[in-house]
């Protein structure tokens, strides 16, 4: 994994932040035109055997990432707790599993899920999606030899994030991180 300095992508010279907090569909439009940068995306350096991400400056104060995702790679089932978010895949192809369902905030450690909230997306190059607070799911490479690059946004910037286990129906919360285990 490596850290690399925030990069603004696009950002004209002297340009002010915006003052309102971006919307999932402005998240999700800065993500489509950063993942269309091919100059930004071919300069991430990619590991083979771990993701790597340069911190971006996102739109309106958010929290953005470029990401690079080896062959066989993912994160993992998690949410972004109070955030909304959006990410687009900008070079290979990305699954998604989800969840349709909402989960309590705290105070849980173990839920059974009901029968039909698993959803799947498959997203190539130049598709992505936008996503609301508490968003569960893993996002996967599952090619065997192609890395994929995406571009992540998150507003406001995420202030942990819940990761769990599966088993069949059952979901397991395992470890809450804070932005200090992952900057």
């Amino acid at each position: 994994m490596s850290v690399s300095p925030v990069v603004s992508p696009g950002a004209a010279p002297g340009s002010a932040p915006a003052q309102a907090a971006p919307t999932q569909a402005e998240l999700l439009d800065f993500v489509r035109r950063t993942a269309a940068d091919a100059e930004l995306v071919a300069s991430l350096p990619l590991d083979p055997e771990g993701r790597t991400w340069v911190r971006l400056e996102g739109p309106g104060g958010s929290e953005a990432w470029l990401i690079g995702w080896p062959p066989g790679t993912g994160t993992g089932w998690h949410d972004h707790a109070e955030s909304v978010g959006a990410f687009v895949t900008a070079r290979g192809e990305l699954k998604e599993y989800s969840l349709a369902a909402r989960l309590p905030t705290d105070g849980w450690k173990t839920l059974e899920l009901n029968e039909g909230v698993d959803r799947e997306r498959t997203l190539p190059a130049g598709r992505g999606r936008s996503f609301g607070r508490h968003h569960v799911h893993e996002v996967l490479n599952e090619s065997g030899e192609e890395h994929a690059v995406s571009v992540h946004a998150y507003y406001p910037p995420l202030p942990r994030i819940r990761r769990f286990s599966r088993t069949g129906q059952i979901l397991r919360l395992e470890q809450v991180e804070r932005p200090e285990d992952w900057q």
